[in-house]
């Protein structure tokens, strides 16, 4: 997921398109948390490891 964040954040910003930049930020965002909470041993959707 935080690489189809980060995909999308550099395609937005080389083609100027606002929405994929937006959609690249909550993308990385979202990974970003469930990485967190899967490095701490939550269990994320029913899974110990978000990978």
């Amino acid at each position: 997921m935080i690489a189809a964040g980060i995909i999308a954040l550099l395609l937005g910003f080389l083609l100027g398109i606002p929405i994929l930049w937006t959609i690249g930020i909550i993308l990385v965002i979202v990974g970003l948390v469930l990485l967190v909470l899967g490095q701490t041993g939550r269990a994320v959707g029913g899974r110990k490891h978000y990978f």
